[in-house]
């Protein structure tokens, strides 16, 4: 089965936000196959011959993946060959460049590292289950043990609910949790996303809350596919903290997960790269031994056209940000 991030229902969820539509570019070839599925944008800036576009994996992860491999010996070249097609479909869509968030779990970056600048960019946490008879013992730390007992002991109790008929109540615990904590605006989905997590991909999602006193005090949403659970939003209600709900939903998942032949859990990485961000260091608390790299590329398609966009723009183009003509001189960015 296809990963979540390698189906389109996935990736039309960022094509507003984004300001793009999604696309698929299937490579086929007698030494195998290549899925690759990107939104496409149009780059907002007036240069004769255009317009132009610039090519984008949707928020989470993603990039070429091969489907198919006839000859474990000839992967390379089937890269190379893919590399070539798809230089030949960008020039025909007058596309300039792409930037790739590559899938940490199935290590796509070093197969693609011939055809794309491949940068690590962080590691990502998660959840084994694979070869564990007891994933709890094994991944949480003493202390996680200790206050997810202390919780259920206090109280706390949880619910499971797959492919549930509607997010509001999700909604509204997550961004009031936006708000609390300042995230950036990227983060605040509208109703509009919601309801089409709910059209595009309820048979995958599973939405776990933590409850006390009968009021829900947490919420996580979670996509199950195959082998692979990924965590993808989660809030907590104000005052309850002392109750450890994040920990009561993680442990919950983590039981789900293994009594339906879930291999991993991938809960993401932290907010900045680094061993010391402090949302990485306390999503380890829940995965000891479980540690993935997370890569990104960037490919500029057509040399000549970047270059009067980074003039026209007035760009940096020692900048790392990328592409460059998206980022004029002063602004900055985390990604």
């Amino acid at each position: 089965m296809r990963d979540l991030f390698f189906i389109k229902d996935y990736a039309q969820l960022y094509e507003h936000i984004e300001g793009g539509t999604c696309e698929v570019f299937e490579f086929e070839h007698p030494l195998g196959s290549v899925y690759h599925q990107f939104i496409k944008r149009e780059i907002p800036i007036q240069l004769e011959g255009g317009p132009y576009f610039d090519l984008l994996t949707p928020y989470g992860y993603g990039g070429p993946v091969i489907t198919e491999l006839k000859d474990d010996t000839r992967k390379d070249e089937l890269v190379k060959h893919f590399c070539q097609a798809f230089q030949v479909y960008c020039d025909g869509h007058k596309i300039v460049t792409e930037f790739v968030r590559f899938h940490p779990l199935i290590d796509n970056a070093l197969d693609f590292k011939s055809c794309y600048n491949v940068l690590f960019r962080r590691h990502t946490t998660g959840v084994t289950l694979k070869g564990f008879e007891d994933p709890v013992q094994e991944e949480f730390s003493g202390s996680t043990r200790k206050r997810i007992r202390k919780a259920l002991k206090d109280g706390v109790t949880y619910r499971i609910t797959r492919n549930p008929s509607n997010l509001d109540e999700f909604q509204d615990i997550y961004l009031t949790t936006m708000k609390r904590v300042g995230a950036g605006d990227f983060y605040f989905f509208d109703k509009q996303y919601f309801s089409k997590i709910i059209d595009n991909l309820g048979e995958h999602l599973i939405i776990v809350e933590a409850i006390y006193d009968s009021q829900v005090i947490g919420a996580e949403m979670h996509f199950h596919t195959g082998a692979f659970v990924h965590t993808h939003l989660s809030g907590t209600v104000d005052g309850f903290n002392h109750l450890s709900p994040v920990y009561v939903m993680t442990y919950a998942i983590v039981e789900w997960a293994k009594e339906h032949g879930v291999e991993y859990i991938h809960s993401g990485g932290g907010v900045h790269p680094g061993p010391d961000d402090s949302l990485y260091v306390f999503k380890k608390r829940f995965g000891k031994n479980t540690e993935f790299d997370y890569y990104v590329g960037n490919k500029i398609w057509n040399e000549q056209i970047y270059e009067q966009l980074n003039q026209l723009t007035n760009t940096d183009t020692e900048s790392e940000l990328f592409p460059a003509y998206r980022w004029p001189k002063k602004q900055t960015v985390s990604r």
